[in-house]
């Protein structure tokens, strides 16, 4: 049961997060919450030692303090920075850091070209009634939450607890 909670509760808020981020451009903070809460519980029960889960504490830490600079400057939305905070607290320093510079910032300026390209568009795709949320049209801001739910995906095999995990199965 351990197992299902672990491989099933991080890629479920991503997702969840991803689409609310892509239909309202708001990420409820219930998915953050429930991913901080769920890694306390679940982490020292999958195995992960408790300097394991300092060094994800830690992760946390440095990337909420990235963050709520980008938030303060008005560069990043707050519901951006929990979740990728929160995500961070299950990846772990090492992991964590890997998947911000890769997976996140990959495919977060993937779908911000893409977005930029739609938008410029938008008349068009108005006309012809295709149906493309309003918030990917006519919003000011980046519904970045998507990149964080594909990169997690993409990262999360990799992660400590899933491999914690894992090892346990056998």
């Amino acid at each position: 049961m351990i197992a299902a909670a672990v491989f099933m509760i991080l890629p479920l808020c991503l997702a969840m997060a991803g689409f609310s981020d892509l239909f309202t451009m708001t990420i409820p903070n219930r998915v953050s919450l429930i991913l901080i809460v769920s890694f306390f519980v679940l982490a020292p029960l999958s195995g992960l030692g408790l300097q394991a889960i300092g060094m994800h504490l830690a992760a946390a830490a440095i990337v909420f303090s990235a963050c709520f600079a980008l938030f303060a400057f008005n560069v990043m939305g707050g519901g951006d920075a929990k979740l990728l905070s929160a995500t961070a607290l299950w990846f772990g320093l090492n992991e964590s850091l890997l998947f911000l510079m890769s997976d996140v910032a990959i495919i977060g300026g993937f779908i911000t070209l893409l977005i930029l390209m739609v938008r410029a568009q938008a008349d068009t795709i108005l006309a012809i009634g295709l149906p493309v949320p309003n918030s990917i049209l006519i919003a000011k801001k980046i519904p970045y939450g998507i990149a964080i739910a594909i990169g997690g995906f993409m990262a999360f095999p990799s992660s400590p607890l899933f491999l914690t995990t894992l090892e346990s199965l056998k």
